[in-house]
Formats: C-alpha cells, sequence, structure tokens
C-alpha cells in the first residue's frame, strides 16, 4: 500500500510517500511545496495543485493527513486550518481516502513519545525508511505522518477482521474505534 502524508502549513507544506508491504517500510519521496508571498487564496491554490501533482506522480492508495492544534494565535491557527483545508480537497478530489493524526500521534508513532522534537522526529524518520540523510522538518513531519497511517492502519485492519466475533459480544469497530 502506497501512503502518502501531509504536513500542512501555509507558507510551507511538506509531502511524503512511502510503501508498506507487509510489516516493512519503503521510502518513496518526499518534499515540500512553498507558496509565494501573495493573496490568501493564491496560496491556497499553489497548496492544492501542488498536492494534485505529487498524486498525479506517485499514485498513492491513502493519504493522512496532520490534524490542527489551536495556537494560542486564534488567526495563525485559522489559516493553518485553511491550508490544512486545501490539501484535504486535493486528496478527496483525487478519491483518495483521508486519516487525519494529530501531531501527539504522529510522533507516538514515529518517535516512541508525543513531546518529541522535531530533530528527533526528523532522526527516526531517517531511521525507520533506511534513509541517507536527514529529511527536512516539514517533509519529515510529513513521512512521520504517512508512518503513523502505517501503523494505525493495520491495526484498524487486524480489528475488523475480528469484527463479526466482536459483535457476538456486543461490540462494534466505528471509525477505526472499538466501541461497547
Amino acid at each position: 500500500m502506497r501512503i502518502l502524508g501531509i504536513d500542512p502549513g501555509l507558507r510551507i507544506t511538506g509531502f511524503g510517500v512511502i510503501e508498506l508491504e507487509g510489516q516493512k517500510l519503503r521510502y518513496v519521496t518526499s518534499g515540500v511545496i512553498r507558496t509565494p508571498d501573495a493573496e490568501l487564496p493564491l496560496r491556497l491554490r499553489v497548496i492544492m495543485q501542488g498536492i494534485e501533482q505529487v498524486i498525479e506522480a506517485n499514485h498513492p492508495e491513502q493519504s493522512a493527513v496532520e490534524k490542527v492544534f489551536v495556537n494560542i494565535n486564534p488567526q495563525a491557527t485559522l489559516l493553518l486550518g485553511q491550508a490544512r483545508g486545501a490539501a484535504i480537497c486535493a486528496l478527496v478530489s483525487a478519491g483518495l481516502p483521508v486519516a487525519e493524526y494529530t501531531a501527539l500521534q504522529t510522533k507516538q508513532a514515529t518517535v516512541g513519545h508525543g513531546k518529541a522534537k522535531k530533530a528527533q522526529v526528523q532522526q527516526m524518520v531517517q531511521r525507520l525508511l533506511a534513509l541517507p540523510g536527514l529529511p527536512g522538518p516539514d517533509a519529515a513531519d510529513a513521512l512521520a505522518c504517512a508512518i503513523c497511517h502505517a501503523h494505525a492502519g493495520a491495526g484498524v485492519a487486524a480489528l475488523a477482521e475480528l469484527a463479526p466475533g466482536l459483535a457476538k459480544r456486543g461490540l462494534r469497530l466505528r471509525r477505526g474505534r472499538l466501541i461497547a
């Protein structure tokens, strides 16, 4: 399965593509989409078109996007949310399923704890994907998001196989979560 991870940002949006084969992760590509210093609609168009080009070049089957955290500055949070929306629109327009993960979840899945620093994420992404050098911080965050989805997707798939037996016990699987 090929997974596209996105770390949305209004100035710099990171992307990373990995393949999951069994339990093995393989690096495909990563990089950033930089927007010009321009009006917001133009910047959002650049993000959307950039992601469309990544999709066209790499043919992912799944996508994962980092969720927006609430910042002290509400204006910055709103702008980040709009960049994220442009990214999600590009993914949905291409027919990709979109999974969303918090920064805490991606760090937990990649580094082992949710309070990891950017440098730690970069180093673990380098190790997990056997990269010859450190990826840039935005690309590393996007790759970490894809890695998180690779790990989470395997767990959800395993739970889905158990679903008929779970129903007999009064449990069910809803949006990847086990509920009573």
